[in-house]
């Protein structure tokens, strides 16, 4: 065989044992991963009976002044104590909270698979020595709990990027699934509210990129970039969970009228455009940005313009879940009428 001929079958066989190896750009990756989590999140969060209870406009107005107190105390946590330390007592708390949030995510795909009494046969357990203490779940809730199990005790022992995601992934449809702002007036209230909140504490205070850089714990999804400087590039759980509630509110309001997604779209399209002027403004700075500064504007600028365009302020801001629940459950006690 000619030397020329050796070469091009070497080079040829390199070729097709080299690994597939597909580049996508970090960014991409935070934009994919937040708007598919907040999709997932809202068709989840549509259920056969209205939430029981729903967020009110006081908890609302005091949901930022709480965060910020959770936000500085865990600042002045990283400040006097050992970082190390702090991570593991919340590696000990997330571990048993990702079990849980991973349960509850798998479950609607595990049951399916499962018997039927499994699924609706409660067992209940009572804690030792505080027998008025209890809990109760079914056996397809432990089925569930077991690969939530050996899930967290891998991210506990290694701490790897994916791991962290998929955990604060679980978190946010679970949050944006059970959470209910009610109405869209509280909704503008707390999202008002975090929109002040994210500003101050990131342009006027390094408080929160001080924690979200120390805190080490599925809080924020985790992309790796080529940036030795700049190792992973990072989004806040907060900014898919607090717009995604608002989402999932706009999509509960189009299923109650029977429409087709009208306002759904509407505040999806508003998140995604918010989310990637985010990514634009924070590449062309070079810094970090409160995302709901952009974000905000974006689900809420968008559903108003698209209520003002149809001309339906009134049934928007009329909407009310804890009224329709009540409505729901009073409808249910009513005993039928005997028919003669």
């Amino acid at each position: 065989m000619k030397a020329h001929e050796r070469a091009a079958n070497i080079a040829l066989a390199g070729l097709t044992l080299a690994p597939l190896v597909v580049k996508v750009d970090p960014n991409v990756n935070v934009i994919l991963t937040a708007c598919l989590t907040v999709y997932v999140g809202c068709y989840r969060s549509v259920k056969p009976t209205p939430p029981s209870e729903t967020m009110s406009n006081e908890h609302a107005m005091r949901f930022p002044i709480v965060g910020s107190a959770m936000l500085l105390s865990l600042f002045l946590l990283f400040k006097f104590l050992s970082k190390d330390l702090v991570n593991a007592v919340l590696t000990c708390y997330f571990f048993v909270l990702g079990i849980i949030a991973l349960s509850a995510t798998l479950l609607p795909a595990i049951k399916r698979f499962l018997p039927k009494h499994w699924n609706e046969d409660f067992i209940a357990w009572h804690l030792p020595y505080f027998h008025s203490v209890s809990v109760e779940f079914t056996k397809s809730q432990v089925v569930a709990s077991i690969p939530g199990t050996f899930f967290c005790i891998w991210y506990a022992s290694k701490k790897h990027w994916l791991a962290n995601n998929i955990l604060g992934i679980a978190f946010c449809i679970q949050g944006i699934e059970m959470l209910s702002l009610g109405s869209f007036k509280t909704g503008a209230i707390l999202l008002g509210g975090l929109f002040i909140y994210d500003i101050f504490w990131v342009f006027f205070t390094p408080v929160m990129v001080s924690v979200a850089k120390s805190f080490d714990a599925p809080i924020k999804l985790l992309f790796p970039t080529s940036d030795a400087a700049r190792p992973f590039s990072m989004l806040g759980l907060g900014d898919i969970v607090i717009p995604g509630i608002f989402v999932a509110l706009a999509l509960r309001f189009d299923v109650s009228r029977g429409k087709d997604n009208c306002y759904f779209r509407s505040a999806f399209l508003g998140y995604s455009v918010g989310l990637i002027l985010t990514i634009i403004v924070m590449n062309w700075f070079q810094a970090a940005q409160p995302a709901l500064l952009y974000i905000v504007p974006g689900v809420v600028g968008f559903v108003a313009a698209h209520c003002l365009w149809n001309g339906e302020v009134k049934p928007l801001l009329e909407y009310d879940e804890s009224k329709m629940a009540a409505e729901s459950s009073s409808s249910d006690e009513k005993p039928e009428k005997k028919v003669e």
